[in-house]
């Protein structure tokens, strides 16, 4: 995690109505100039001065097709701010309010880990790996993957990306997300059998060789600490709810409430269900709790929409991203400073970008049906 220094003492005592009134003050000054992005798992006051809200990827293609922008400031975490970096022309500046805003699962699956994690592989298996990260990763994994001939995969596109791996090589290293890569693979139609989980805090993954040689699938340990948050228990005090009740649930949750879900997909597909769901319908959603509180607060009273969990399922590093920061880095904007500037490299770049325009090319193929919705 990047340190983010102690904002000057005026941001915290700024009441939110004054804090409001000054971006929006801001805004009106840059103008063109910048552009705002709104990570679906932000808070509301946030939310409510982003030009474009979606999920990390899409909203760092927006970002690219800005031509008028210089500055672009990503109100969501780490990873998704080299994203948007790495997609936009080379004069816009990208800018995370808060460099502590982090992604504990893309934290989970470090550079150096994964180059010891391959050799390691390699080492017992003479079959051909092909690496696939998530995009909730970092910019060095993702250019490992690129330069290895693997590439990126979102949530919605996860099953297309692993039956080209699998056209293309004889085992997948899926990482950062085990959960993600393991509902896939098995909504895919491959048996458990078929997967191991790597350990990075062990050596060989805590796994033998003759279990490297059997799987096809070799899932990194990491997982989402939100939607980890999702237990069966949550699953069977809704069902005693009544029948009327459905659950809508996304793939980083764990396998068990996978399988007692309704409905699974994306980040996008959650908002689509909700939004085309009938007039009367419950819905019981496992995912971050700003977007359930924010369908809910949509769609009521025609719908009901709760979150599956009795706990406030909180991504607390997105939360870091408030007002405060927000004003601070677009004041900084405003005075001619760039603050908090998020800039890869160009070697990591490039092979990020195999990575990611392979999936995009990938991606505009026919979608193949199967019981994980994209």
């Amino acid at each position: 995690m990047l340190y983010q220094p102690p904002l000057p003492p005026r941001y915290v005592q700024l009441s939110p109505d004054q804090l409001r009134a000054a971006i929006a003050e801001r805004k009106r000054q840059l103008g063109s100039r910048l552009v705002i992005l709104g990570h679906h798992y932000q808070e509301d006051d946030v939310i409510a001065f982003a030009d474009f809200t979606g999920d990390s990827l899409k909203l760092s293609q927006t970002a690219a097709a800005q031509k008028d922008a210089e500055f672009v400031v990503f109100c969501g975490v780490h990873f998704m701010a080299e994203t948007a970096d790495m997609l936009t022309d080379d004069h816009v500046q990208v800018i995370l309010p808060d460099l502590s805003a982090g992604c504990s699962m893309a934290d989970m699956a470090a550079i150096e880990q994964l180059e010891v994690a391959w050799d390691e592989l390699l080492g017992e298996t003479a079959e051909r790996i092909v690496p696939i990260t998530y995009v909730n990763s970092s910019a060095a994994v993702k250019a490992f993957c690129g330069q290895h001939d693997g590439a990126c995969c979102t949530s919605s596109n996860a099953s297309r990306i692993l039956r080209w791996a699998l056209d293309h090589g004889d085992k997948v290293l899926f990482l950062p997300d085990q959960h993600l890569g393991r509902n896939t693979a098995l909504a895919m139609g491959w048996p458990h059998e078929s997967m191991v989980v790597y350990d990075p805090n062990q050596t060989l993954g805590g796994l033998t060789a003759e279990q490297v040689r059997a799987a096809k699938f070799i899932l990194w340990k990491g997982h989402c600490s939100v939607h980890g948050l999702f237990t069966e228990e949550d699953c069977d005090r809704i069902r005693a709810l009544g029948d009327d009740w459905k659950i809508l649930v996304h793939p980083e949750c764990r396998l068990e409430v996978v399988n007692k879900a309704d409905c699974v997909g994306s980040t996008e597909y959650i908002i689509k269900t909700i939004r085309e769901a009938p007039p009367g319908s419950k819905w019981a959603v496992g995912t971050e709790i700003h977007l359930v509180n924010r369908l809910a607060q949509q769609y009521a009273p025609h719908k009901i929409v709760r979150s599956l969990a009795g706990i406030q399922c909180l991504c607390t590093t997105m939360y870091r991203i408030d007002m405060p920061h927000l004003l601070w880095a677009l004041d900084n904007l405003a005075e001619g400073r760039v603050v908090n500037r998020i800039s890869v490299d160009p070697q990591t770049r490039r092979y990020s970008l195999i990575a990611l325009e392979r999936m995009l090319s990938l991606s505009a193929a026919p979608k193949p049906t199967h019981a994980l919705v994209d």
